[in-house]
């Protein structure tokens, strides 16, 4: 495996200066597009109904069949026995000014659903672009160079190569990929095993879609951060932060869900945190309830959030706040779950948390947010990762 030359903590430190790279001071990238990120995302509810029409919006796990379509991958039994296709797409569009850095994003998002199924190794990746049509001559060049040389940097912190893809024009700037890999049965986690009294753990802390908002605010002057009163040192460092989370592969939390028996997992993303809860604990064989009872959040996007004007910006406590390139969503035993948290901190070098349970139901399955939810602020610690 070759590693990236550039450390993606710098460059979200150093920030992007579009004049280093031939382009105008004033560029943004975002400006290409009127959405970010995984935000971009038609509704849950909307696209659960439309699906029907090649399933029947049951998300349940059939053996003989593959994996339905309601979760991350699609498994493929193939015609040689005990080997499976598992493949993925996923597009957005830019969050961050950052062309390096977005194609990190997006190759990472990418990935994270192959390791939500607990496949670490990935044997091929395609990457999708939609190159807006405004860009042109230097601009072009510049930030589509930029892109594809840090998709590829993170597909090689991945092990794999990419070998392929399809480029358009488009109104606005496209960028994705597909992930595929050929996995052994006992490669891929059954994500459908979750029992009563398991605990829910998490590998990234929330509050993605505030912290890419208010900078936005920030940078482009709308007046939001004065009629909020908000921080601007606060509002860039937790920038700074999310845009590294955001960069950081899901692959050895995927690698550990095999040494400690995740009974189920998920990624998440742009439904945020409760729908995608919601989608893994209706794809279970028992009768269960997954009740989310912490929510950890990047320091000061909870702040952001309340003095939004229906105390709930971006619905951040409701916990359907679009997230990109999130973390893993695990159910597992809570005597696996303190060691499982313990090795991906030591590996990785950022936490992660127990933030709720599953219990056994005698309703519908799905997820909830407790009534005593308690939030739990992430400090950042990025800086200490630098020196």
């Amino acid at each position: 495996m070759s590693a990236p030359a550039i450390s993606v903590i710098e460059r979200a430190l150093a920030g992007f200066k579009p004049e280093d790279h031939g382009l105008p001071a004033d560029f943004i990238l975002t400006k290409l597009t009127a959405m970010k990120g995984c935000g971009c995302k038609v509704p849950r509810e909307v696209l659960l109904e439309l699906l029907k029409t090649f399933d029947d919006g049951s998300m349940v796990i059939d053996n003989d069949a593959g994996v339905g379509i309601g979760l991350d991958s699609c498994v493929v039994p193939l015609r040689h026995k005990g080997l499976n296709l598992v493949q993925t797409t996923d597009f957005f569009y830019p969050l961050v000014d950052d062309p390096y850095l977005m194609g990190r994003i997006t190759a990472a998002n990418v990935l994270s659903d192959l390791y939500a199924m607990g496949v670490s190794e990935c044997d091929n990746m395609l990457m999708l672009l939609g190159v807006a049509v405004e860009l042109d001559g230097v601009a072009r060049d510049v930030i589509i160079g930029q892109f594809m040389q840090g998709f590829k940097d993170n597909a090689d912190m991945a092990g794999t190569k990419v070998r392929g893809g399809q480029t358009v024009r488009c109104p606005w700037l496209l960028l994705g990929g597909v992930a595929s890999s050929v996995a052994a049965d006992d490669e891929i986690i059954r994500v459908d095993q979750a029992k009563p009294g398991d605990v829910l753990v998490l590998t990234k802390p929330i509050g993605g879609q505030v912290a890419v908002n208010s900078y936005e605010w920030l940078k482009k002057k709308t007046g939001r951060v004065e009629e909020l009163g908000l921080d601007e040192c606060k509002i860039l460092k937790a920038f700074q932060q999310v845009t590294v989370q955001m960069c950081r592969l899901n692959r050895n939390a995927a690698k550990l869900l095999h040494k400690y028996q995740a009974h189920a997992s998920t990624d998440v993303t742009g439904f945020g945190m409760l729908g995608h809860a919601d989608n893994l604990a209706r794809a279970q064989k028992e009768q269960v309830q997954f009740v989310i009872d912490h929510l950890p959040i990047i320091e000061y996007m909870d702040e952001i959030a309340t003095k939004m004007p229906n105390g709930n910006g971006f619905n951040l406590f409701t916990g359907t706040s679009a997230e990109t390139s999130g973390g893993l969503l695990v159910a597992m035993s809570l005597e696996n779950a303190a060691e499982y948290i313990r090795e991906i901190e030591m590996l990785d070098g950022f936490p992660a948390w127990i933030i709720g349970r599953v219990e056994a139901t005698s309703g519908n399955r799905g997820a909830v947010i407790s009534p005593d939810l308690q939030i739990h602020s992430v400090a950042s610690s990025i800086h200490q990762q630098l020196n």
